[in-house]
């Protein structure tokens, strides 16, 4: 960090407590890929207040920030990232269940607010049950799986607008499509998620998501780091065949691979570097694209 962004350092903690800001933290900590090089600070707020006091901060001091959740689509560089990386899935981590409706802060891990819905035998949220993400992501990229989406039960998300300000807003207005939402394409910040379930029996929800958990276990590389499926659906293919028939499978550079088990999956197989996964990117699109003419389009970001 240098010394120009010392004062803002003693601003965010004076916000957050000295304990909840990192410098110089290593972002292969906090991404599902293991990869990336040092953020300049990591502030983990522990309530909405503090969540715009921090962006807010930032925007006075003139600071570039990264608002992230369980980091399950992003792939940091290996140079890091010069600014503030503020984290949620620390202090926003708080559940409320009212009836049937379950609302999360956006810190939840997407997997244990199913679990949680189980448990409660309220049913809408078995697709999510292998999903490695936050519930603020789930929403800012309408995570989905198995055919199903957070569209299909999501009620609203309460949201930090860029002017400061919080608001409500119903799902009908959230834009919500393929990997898309308002919510990413107007730079607003999930706080809050509310999920309108439906009762049914635990044991049959629990028989639906240990069917998805067994399928997912089967077909996917879940035993090895990576952001999951790392390309978009192409309108009309599958982007793991396309990867598949273009015969990539296995293809690697440094620690980074085409998944032996799914195509679709870029993994870590061992000290990967970010420039080693971008390198497997860059070349499966090429010749996909070579291949077959169609441009695969990646789900991951990437940071730095």
């Amino acid at each position: 960090m240098s010394e120009s962004d010392i004062p803002l350092a003693w601003t965010l903690r004076s916000i957050v407590g000295e304990e909840n800001v990192l410098v110089d933290e290593p972002m292969s900590g906090h991404t599902t890929f293991r990869v990336g090089g040092p953020a300049d600070l990591l502030v983990t707020p522990d309530d909405f207040d503090e969540v715009r006091d921090v962006l807010h901060a930032c925007e006075d001091a003139g600071v570039e920030r990264f608002v992230l959740g369980r980091g399950s689509d992003l792939l940091v560089s290996d140079e890091g990232y010069r600014g503030v990386i503020v984290a949620l899935t620390e202090g926003l981590v708080g559940v409320a269940v009212e009836g049937t409706q379950m609302c999360c802060q956006a810190g939840v891990d997407l997997r244990e607010a199913s679990e949680m819905a189980c448990e409660l035998g309220l049913s809408g949220l078995e697709f999510a049950c292998g999903i490695p993400g936050s519930v603020g992501g789930a929403c800012f990229m309408n995570a989905g799986a198995y055919g199903g989406c957070v569209a299909d039960v999501l009620k609203c998300v309460r949201v930090l607008m860029p002017d400061g300000t919080q608001e409500t807003i119903d799902v009908c207005d959230l834009n919500l499509g393929y990997r898309q939402s308002r919510v990413h394409d107007e730079g607003l910040v999930v706080l809050s998620a509310t999920f309108a379930l439906t009762r049914g029996d635990t044991e049959k929800i629990r028989a639906t998501t240990d069917d998805l958990m067994r399928r997912r276990e089967e077909k996917q590389p879940l035993e090895l780091p990576s952001a999951g499926s790392t390309f978009k659906r192409p309108e009309g293919h599958y982007a793991g065949k396309l990867i598949h028939d273009a015969g990539l499978m296995g293809y690697q550079v440094g620690g980074a691979a085409v998944s032996k088990k799914h195509a679709g999956f870029v993994v870590n197989v061992g000290g990967a570097t970010a420039a080693d996964v971008r390198a497997v990117i860059g070349h499966v699109q090429e010749e996909v694209e070579r291949q077959f003419g169609v441009r695969l389009e990646t789900e991951v970001r990437f940071l730095g």
